[in-house]
């Protein structure tokens, strides 16, 4: 800040201690590599620097100095010399990525919420849908888009008609899967699913991890077509089925890697639309984004009640394998509710362990009262089904969804083993909503 208060000489100086470090480096870095000539050339130069540089010489002594270091440098530095800002940059790059993975390795990691099953602790992707005119400008997407992580979708009408809705023979809405990009980075599923206007099809293509949730398309549909009716589309499929009304095709599908023909029935939803209105329009909203703690298990046993972040790795069940059969890699957050040696047991709604209400977390309270949105526990199909008492084995953990009948937990897939333990919860950082803060 102040250079311009210094003398040339001084000047001269400080940079010969720069070219000093960089002769350093090209030495440490290439002695292998050098002759004896070569070697001693350039130690005798960065030398003759140093001494004069401890004596305070001025420029007319320096200067020749340092040109004789720069010329030697020239002869052994190969590639590392000259060194430019950018390879600099690179190395400063390189060396702050490996302090982030070492940060993110052994203390501090983001994490995604993929889905809703500890909503309403923690939020996966949901939706919030429009009605015609009400949906947000373009400043107010902007900001939804910056502090929510709201990403808009709008179907518009190609054609005056009835809006018909394809599903399959289970009457679960037609789609069909294809890769694709989060954020325009990130290899993710989407799913691709079509509705009818007027002879003409109009295609939408979502992520599947908010498709399949809860607040998913199936909602998005029976709160837009079907007047907010819980299972709105299987009604009107089954009762047009019954009165033989439903026409069918067959759609070329893919659905866990594999291509196959299905036969899809047209749902009419008695909602007629003129060319060019909107069908549906709906923000998908982020899923809460949180750092872990990935440190104090390692000194800590886990204790029930708190935030719990594993690893698939050991799960051997069906579910946690791919199409193909393979192990399922990926980071789960549930609640732990049982370490080894307790007994757990559900008597809808409330959670038992050891023979008590268990305690520990609010979660647990709020669901056994079904207070607000937490809608209590229910008993599981592989473990905790109705009436068992389960026993927690050693070098196991028993982890639940706070959002118990959209939840995919140990009552299905079983222990986690102690191995595969990541961390816990620590701070919910993004979107901007009033869950922001400390993690629950």
């Amino acid at each position: 800040m102040f250079d311009f208060l210094r003398s040339e000489d001084s000047k001269l100086r400080r940079s010969a201690a720069q070219w000093l470090e960089m002769a350093q480096r090209i030495h440490d870095f290439r002695k292998d590599l050098l002759t004896a000539e070569q070697g001693g050339a350039l130690l005798a130069a960065m030398a003759e620097v140093k001494a004069l540089v401890k004596q305070k010489a001025g420029v007319a002594s320096l200067k020749p100095a340092i040109e004789r270091l720069e010329g030697s440098m020239r002869a052994c530095g190969g590639r590392l010399y000259p060194t430019t800002s950018l390879a600099e940059n690179v190395e400063f790059f390189l060396v702050a990525a490996i302090v982030i993975l070492g940060l993110r390795a052994y203390f501090v990691q983001p994490f995604k919420i993929p889905t809703n099953s500890m909503w309403p602790s923690y939020y996966g992707m949901t939706s919030e849908v429009f009605t015609p005119g009400e949906e947000p400008g373009v400043l107010g997407k902007a900001a939804r888009l910056v502090g929510l992580g709201a990403i808009n979708y709008t179907l518009k009408a190609p054609a005056e008609g009835e809006v018909l809705v394809p599903v399959f023979r289970s009457g679960m809405p037609a789609y069909t899967e294809r890769p694709g990009r989060s954020l325009f980075i990130f290899p993710t599923l989407m799913r691709e699913y079509t509705v009818m206007v007027g002879g003409q099809l109009v295609k939408l293509t979502v992520p599947a991890d908010w498709a399949r949730s809860e607040f998913g398309y199936d909602d998005v549909l029976e709160k837009t077509l079907f007047s907010g009716r819980k299972n709105g589309l299987m009604q009107a499929a089954q009762s047009a089925n019954g009165s033989n009304q439903l026409e069918s095709s067959m759609m070329e599908i893919t659905s866990g890697g594999r291509r196959i023909d299905a036969r899809v029935y047209w749902v009419p939803t008695g909602r007629k639309v003129g060319r060019g209105d909107e069908i549906l329009s709906f923000d998908i909203l982020t899923g809460d984004l949180l750092f872990v703690d990935r440190m104090s298990y390692n000194f800590v046993r886990p204790v029930v009640g708190s935030g719990f972040v594993f690893k698939t790795d050991n799960i051997n069940h069906e579910s946690m394998k791919d199409a193909a059969g393979r192990q399922i890699s990926q980071y789960y957050v549930k609640r732990l509710v049982g370490i080894p040696g307790d007994q757990l047991e559900i008597r809808e709604p409330v959670l038992y362990r050891n023979g008590r209400p268990i305690e520990g977390s609010d979660a647990f309270k709020h669901n056994a009262e079904r207070d607000g949105l937490y809608r209590g526990y229910f008993n599981g199909s592989s473990h905790l089904r109705v009436g068992e008492v389960l026993d927690v084995s050693k070098g196991s953990y028993f982890a639940m969804g706070d959002n118990s009948s959209n939840s995919a937990d140990s009552r299905v897939w079983g222990f986690v083993p102690e191995m595969d333990v990541v961390g816990r919860p620590l701070f919910i950082y993004y979107p901007l909503t009033k869950r922001w803060g400390v993690a629950k």
